[in-house]
């Protein structure tokens, strides 16, 4: 069944103490960007940056999806940044450092704190926990379910990252070391019954080819977008992870096509050389149903 949140293809991360480079974020096409507090802002800027994105938060007006890297709950930095970040308009929260589900249920009762100082109802903005540890990615399907605020959850297996150094694995283009990794991990999200599962990054700017192939390969595992760190990565995202016109004009015949095969009782066909059944069906109307919300 389709979730509230909104589906995100490209995730582009902005850092805190540039909000005012959102607007290229909004002009390369981007259907979120993270405003980053943590690795992006050093620590003697933590204040300004906080105070910069909570303002850069609270005047959006544009179709753009706001989501904020926080610092970890671990110090008052992260509670800090939650309660000055938490907004009407803020789509999301990017929890880093997390360990296992204790971490998102500290995460979780805070938010619903906020929430109740700005008279918002519980679970208005999601919750998007990073899993940069082992232990964490062992506990995928744990620290999933720990709320029901947790949203676009998945790998994220960028080169030279925290995730290359926790496992030990030797990054390549072809991703063929994480590709297991980022299957199990999908999986545990899709199990948990997360919204929009998300994974990333890509961090060479100039290989668009390689992006694209890297996307590609998320989008087959069932990834419905992904985080990227540059606007030129922005358009190749978006395009890999939206069906084509061709593939939406299929899933429109092939629902045609069930209906009028259910009003006189057969409850399977054979659709353009494949046999079908309400599965398929069930698969086309999600397909729509998340197309259409997109393009709105």
């Amino acid at each position: 069944m389709p979730s509230g949140r909104p589906p995100l293809r490209s995730l582009l991360f902005v850092p805190g103490t540039r909000t005012g480079w959102l607007a290229k974020a909004e002009a390369a096409g981007a259907d979120a960007a993270i405003l980053d507090l943590e690795d992006a802002v050093p620590p003697d800027g933590k204040a300004a940056a906080r105070a910069a994105v909570a303002e850069a938060v609270a005047n959006t007006t544009g179709d753009l999806a706001l989501l904020v890297r926080v610092n970890p709950l671990d110090g008052w930095a992260g509670a800090e940044d939650l309660r000055a970040v938490a907004h009407p308009h803020l789509t999301a929260v990017v929890l880093p450092k997390v360990h296992g589900p204790d971490d998102v249920r500290l995460a979780d009762r805070l938010l619903s704190w906020c929430e109740r100082e700005h008279g918002l109802p519980d679970g208005h903005i999601a919750l998007v926990p990073l899993l940069e540890s082992a232990a964490a990615l062992r506990e995928a399907y744990e620290i999933a379910r720990a709320a029901p605020r947790v949203a676009y959850l998945g790998a994220v297996t960028g080169k030279g990252g925290d995730v290359e150094r926790a496992v030990g694995y030797r990054w390549s283009p072809s991703g063929t070391e994480t590709l297991a990794l980022r299957a199990r991990v999908l999986l545990d999200a899709r199990a948990a019954g997360v919204p929009c599962p998300v994974a990333g990054l890509w961090t060479d700017i100039a290989d668009l080819d390689g992006l694209r192939a890297f996307a590609e390969q998320n989008r087959s595992l069932g990834y419905e977008g992904m985080i990227v760190i540059h606007p030129s990565h922005v358009p190749v995202i978006n395009e890999v992870f939206s069906p084509t016109p061709e593939e939406l004009a299929r899933y429109e015949r092939l629902l045609a096509a069930m209906e009028q095969a259910q009003a006189s009782g057969a409850g399977a066909i054979v659709f353009e050389g494949d046999m079908v059944d309400e599965a398929m069906a069930a698969r086309a109307r999600a397909a729509l149903h998340r197309a259409r919300r997109t393009t709105t």
